[in-house]
Parts: C-alpha cells; structure tokens; sequence
C-alpha cells in the first residue's frame, strides 16, 4: 500500500528539526503526526517543555511553534502494509534542499529513530553543517529501552540543543 507523508509541522523561526521516517497507519488515519495513542513522542514534549499534557492536536502544533521546533518525516512517499518501519519498500525522501533553505535557523536535527537516520544518510546531502542526533524510537514498536531512559535521551538532546545550538557537525 502506498502511503504519503504529511506537510511538515514548522515556521521560519525553527531552529531544531525532528525527523520520523514515515506517518503510521493510525496517524495517516487520524491525519496527526505521531497519532498512535501509545507513541511517546507528544508525552515526551510535553514533560521536555514543562507544559501540561494535552490531547488536542491544536495544542500541541503550538507547543512546537513556541519552542521553535519543526517536526516533518524523512520520507514523502513510500510502499509499506501496517506501520513498521522495516516493512518500508520503494521509498522517496521529502525535499530537505528547500525546506533547510526556507528554514535557515535550523541547526540541529533530530531523528525520531535509527531507520530515520539511515533513510536521511541516504537520500540527503547537506550543503552546510548541522548538529545531527539520532535518538531511541517513541514508537511502542520499540520495546528496547524503557520509557524513562528514552525520555532522559530525548531530554538530554533537546535541552542541550535548545541552551547550546553551536556545537555543528555533519555525518
């Protein structure tokens, strides 16, 4: 089955990226990124920026827009049945040469997990140097680590990255 990603979640003000690979099957249904009740990753923003938890999709695109950060997957298009990211065939990365060039106080990236980083590493050269970090999965497909130690990873990452944004690198 075919699947498309969402337009990306961001301003000109973004200064951090946050990469998924591609909208899972409840998300695609429920039209929200990160839509599955049981992904951490809104749970995670909410306790990273100290704001109390909300349900509403609206709330919580306003979160990021106040903390400056953009979310969007690495993939525009892809052939996948269900929602694991292993399963993922024929894929088409989004256009990041625009979207950096209409974002250019983006410094750091952030991958919600491993295949999001390998898929970008694939398909993205970068043309200047960016603060890139691949993080554990929010996803409940990713059983590996408990819930506190990828939200303190997800902590870390964001924290430093929010009070520290000149430390570049490439991959």
């Amino acid at each position: 089955m075919k699947s498309f990603s969402f337009s990306p979640l961001s301003d000109k003000e973004a200064t951090i990226l946050i990469l998924g690979t591609m909208p899972g099957t409840k998300s695609l249904e429920l039209n929200q990124y990160y839509g599955h009740n049981q992904n951490n990753f809104w749970k995670f923003m909410f306790a990273i920026l100290k704001e109390d938890f909300s349900n509403d999709y609206e709330i919580r695109k306003a979160l990021l827009q106040k903390n400056n950060i953009a979310v969007w997957d690495v993939l525009q298009h892809c052939e996948r049945v269900g929602s694991l990211d292993s399963a993922i065939k024929n894929e088409t990365a989004n256009d990041f040469e625009t979207f950096l060039q209409q974002h250019p106080k983006i410094t750091t990236i952030l991958f919600n997990g491993q295949k999001a980083a390998a898929f970008f590493k694939k398909y993205v050269p970068l043309k200047k140097a960016y603060q890139l970090i691949t993080l554990p999965s929010t996803s409940p497909a990713n059983a590996g680590k408990t819930y506190q130690s990828k939200l303190e990873e997800w902590r870390f990452a964001l924290g430093s990255q929010r009070h520290n944004p000149d430390r570049l690198h490439t991959y």
